[in-house]
C-alpha cells in the first residue's frame, strides 16, 4: 500500500484559526479615487491606451501627444517604444530626453515622476499601490515613485511604491526594489543591494 497522504487544504488552517482569515469581500479602497472623471477613464481605457500601447504606429511623437492629451506632463526628446503602458496618464510627469522601452508598465495608481535623462528599459514594471497584509481586508496602500536625472531602470526590474531611486542610480537586470536607490550606485538582487559605485568617464 503507498504510504502517500495528501497535504490537507490551507483553508482548513484558516477555518480553526479566525484570527487568520483573509476577508478579501471586505476590502474597500477608502477615499481613492482615479483622479479623473469617468468619461476621462473610459476614454482613456478605450481609445488612448490602446493608442500607446499600439505596434501599428511606432513613432513617439504621435504616442507622446495622446498621453499629454490626456494630461500627461512631457519635456522634450522622449523617445516611447510600442507596448508600453500607463495606467493613468494624468499621474504621469517625464522630464527632458528620457527613453521608455517596450513593454514597460508604469501601473500609476499614485504618481510617477520621471527626471531627465532617464532610461527605463524593456519590460520594467514601476509598481505603486500595495496591500497591507496584515489588515484582514487588504487595505490599499500606496506609494509615490520618484527616478531622479540619469538614473537607469534596466531590463525586466521592478521597482515598488515609494522608492526614489536616486540622480545616477542603475537597479540591473531583473532587480527588484523596494526601498529607495542612493545616488550614482549601482543595485542588482531581489532584494536589490548595492554592489558597486558607478564611474561615468569624461566625454
Amino acid at each position: 500500500m503507498s504510504n502517500f497522504h495528501p497535504p490537507q487544504p490551507i483553508m482548513n488552517d484558516i477555518e480553526s484559526n479566525p484570527l487568520t482569515a483573509v476577508c478579501l469581500d471586505q476590502y474597500v479602497t477608502g477615499d481613492y479615487t482615479p483622479g479623473a472623471p469617468l468619461w476621462k477613464q473610459l476614454a482613456w481605457f478605450f481609445v488612448g491606451d490602446f493608442l500607446v500601447q499600439t505596434r501599428c504606429l511606432p513613432a513617439s511623437s504621435f504616442k507622446l501627444r495622446v498621453l499629454r492629451l490626456f494630461g500627461a506632463k512631457i519635456g522634450r526628446g522622449v523617445r516611447i517604444k510600442p507596448g508600453v503602458q500607463v495606467k493613468f496618464p494624468w499621474r504621469l510627469v517625464i522630464g527632458d530626453h528620457c527613453w521608455i522601452g517596450e513593454n514597460a508598465w508604469i501601473d500609476n495608481v499614485a504618481p510617477v515622476t520621471i527626471s531627465d535623462h532617464v532610461c527605463i528599459s524593456q519590460g520594467v514594471y514601476l509598481c505603486t499601490g500595495n496591500h497591507d497584509w496584515s489588515d484582514p481586508a487588504f487595505q490599499l496602500r500606496l506609494g509615490a515613485i520618484t527616478l531622479e536625472s540619469g538614473c537607469w531602470v534596466a531590463a525586466k526590474a521592478v521597482v515598488g511604491p515609494g522608492v526614489s531611486v536616486g540622480p545616477g542610480a542603475i537597479l540591473t537586470l531583473g532587480s527588484v526594489t523596494a526601498q529607495s536607490l542612493q545616488p550614482m550606485t549601482v543595485y542588482a538582487g531581489n532584494p536589490a543591494q548595492p554592489i558597486k559605485t558607478r564611474k561615468l568617464r569624461d566625454i
